[in-house]
């Protein structure tokens, strides 16, 4: 059984057939989803999604993108949710420097925000990270962060970075960019994460792992990712499964079943 730990079932890319992507990716051995909520409209349906279905999760936080649209409301809004019973994480939350809707000191007060809720409530944290990995490696620091620990989601950085995101107790989650031909840095870090802090994802509908670059991502294409990894960890499909499954219950606090 697989653990898809990140996948945007509720985007709008699957209003049409959202049932048959998710009883395809069932049929493909992908058991278990977290299904990522990260503003006003997405949050609802991830948690929607959630209840509907018995081994699928959700998180629930404020994109970086959108952090200049976060009221102190929404923050109390994510607080109460952090009580829902099928809500595993905050987040996703981080720093985004590609776009430049929300300022950066914007964001990152947003970010620092939403750690200190984890703290509150003792959840762990899902981090987007796009050109800004030294200020967040920096603000998790800051923040005491490894306190709920977490993940690094869909990491494409350098594996200079990876021990100091260990050290923090946070999870290291690849996705379809390691099956990427000109993508040599994920390739790198699937070699060298510890077995016990890997995590495979989708980040459905986005970033489709080879043969699928470029159409709608979907979780059953999370096999792609589990194969490519467990080919360069010179290891089993099926170890890279196991070992990357009992990582996701033990960083989302589930009970292993």
């Amino acid at each position: 059984m697989i653990f898809d730990t990140h996948v945007h079932l509720n985007a709008r890319q699957f209003q049409e057939d959202r049932d048959e992507v998710i009883q395809r990716a069932f049929r493909k051995g992908v058991k278990y989803m977290t299904v990522v909520g990260f503003d006003r409209e997405t949050i609802p349906l991830a948690l929607k999604i959630a209840e509907q279905y018995e081994t699928i999760y959700a998180a629930v936080g404020w994109h970086p993108v959108d952090a200049i649209d976060m009221t102190d409301q929404d923050l109390n809004w994510l607080k109460e949710l952090s009580n829902h019973p099928k809500v595993v994480a905050l987040g996703e939350m981080g720093l985004d420097y590609h776009w430049d809707k929300s300022p950066a000191d914007v964001q990152k007060e947003v970010f620092r925000k939403q750690i200190r809720l984890a703290k509150e409530v003792d959840m762990p944290i899902i981090i987007h990270n796009r050109e800004a990995t030294e200020d967040i490696v920096q603000i998790l620091q800051e923040e005491d962060a490894k306190t709920v620990g977490g993940i690094m989601h869909c990491y494409n950085d350098s594996a200079d970075y990876v021990q100091a995101c260990l050290d923090m107790n946070f999870y290291i989650s690849l996705g379809g960019p390691v099956t990427f031909k000109n993508a040599p840095l994920p390739k790198e870090v699937a070699k060298i994460v510890p077995k016990d802090r890997l995590l495979i994802e989708t980040d459905a509908p986005y970033l489709a792992p080879h043969p699928n670059r470029g159409k709608r991502n979907e979780p059953a294409y999370v096999t792609l990712v589990a194969e490519q990894i467990a080919a360069l960890r010179e290891i089993s499909y099926e170890e890279l499964c196991q070992i990357t499954k009992e990582n996701a219950f033990r960083v989302f606090r589930l009970s292993n079943s």
